[in-house]
């Protein structure tokens, strides 16, 4: 069994997310105690009671998501189950780098509150949207954009086949979903984001966050084999990371190419950790053949932690 596990990023969130798992168990507690120290915020109350117009706001929504992500992991690591094949979708990646100690604890922690603030306060001004085409292939939802001659609209994360998000001016992207509809897509769905991420609008985000970088300490003594959004290629030990990091906000998620290297890589077990299962359906669309579980909430975690206690008694 070759396991990898995978991180979702901001568009999976709930309210109540992560509530039964602080619930039930000590070492996600810890995590939500140990996040709320570092950033003296109440991210159990975020997360747990919301409301949504709170938890959504991509500040907000990118520490929640991670600290979830990060309790389930501790849970999995008393229980002796890990990985050393990681990715995460966008925000995602995040727990896979501190999974792997690229980045402490801490250090994770406050990156990632500053990387949602600056993601959050320089959104330019306008109205920006972002909406999943299902159905088209990339090459097709590419040209869809270009179709599109008043306003700013791109792709900015291939999921999965015949899946793409597109991000841009409100109209813009409107105006893309209705081409996508007439050229045969199956849908085009508006997402629950607030601004055009992964796109040159974010640029000046990127320069900032890049500076915020620039004063943490990064351990490149990895062993994990942790999947880039940017390329999906591995990290390297030589790999300037911060660089890499600070593009990703501005450059499209490659997603599907990065399901694709896990499975060349000969991963037949993928672990979704962290609210909903939406990556579980991307790795679906791309094998049948492989075994898929997600992680996000205590029904599924002891469904997880049967399956490899089976596993592990053959």
């Amino acid at each position: 069994m070759k396991v990898a596990f995978v991180f979702p990023g901001q568009g999976a969130e709930y309210v109540g997310m992560g509530k039964d798992l602080y619930d039930n168990y000590q070492e996600s507690r810890n995590i939500y105690d140990k996040v709320d120290e570092i950033l003296n915020l109440d991210i159990r109350k975020i997360s747990f009671q919301g409301p949504i117009e709170l938890l959504t706001q991509t500040k907000n929504t990118q520490i929640a998501i991670l600290t979830m992500s990060l309790a389930i992991l501790e849970i999995l690591k008393k229980n002796k189950i890990e990985s050393n094949i990681l990715a995460g979708l966008s925000l995602g990646e995040y727990s896979a780098l501190i999974y792997s100690k690229v980045f402490s604890f801490k250090d994770g922690i406050k990156i990632v509150r500053k990387r949602g603030e600056l993601m959050q306060e320089n959104v330019p001004q306008g109205e920006w949207k972002m909406a999943a085409i299902i159905g088209l292939t990339d090459k097709k939802v590419q040209e869809i954009c270009e179709k599109v001659k008043t306003g700013f609209v791109v792709p900015a994360n291939y999921n999965c086949p015949n899946q793409v998000v597109i991000s841009g001016e409100k109209q813009a992207v409107e105006t893309a979903m209705d081409i996508a509809k007439l050229e045969g897509a199956k849908k085009a769905v508006e997402l629950q984001t607030s601004g055009p991420f992964h796109t040159k609008k974010l640029e000046n985000a990127a320069k900032k966050f890049k500076q915020e970088l620039d004063k943490l300490d990064i351990n490149t003594d990895f062993s994990n084999v942790i999947i880039k959004n940017l390329d999906a290629s591995e990290y390297k030990k030589d790999d300037d990371i911060r660089e890499i990091l600070s593009k990703h906000i501005m450059n499209p998620v490659r997603f599907q190419d990065s399901i694709a290297k896990m499975l060349e890589l000969g991963v037949d077990t993928f672990v979704e950790i962290g609210p909903g299962k939406v990556l579980s359906g991307f790795i679906k669309r791309m094998s049948k053949e492989v075994k898929i579980m997600n992680i996000t909430d205590v029904e599924s975690l002891e469904n997880v932690l049967d399956y490899f206690k089976q596993e592990g008694g053959k």
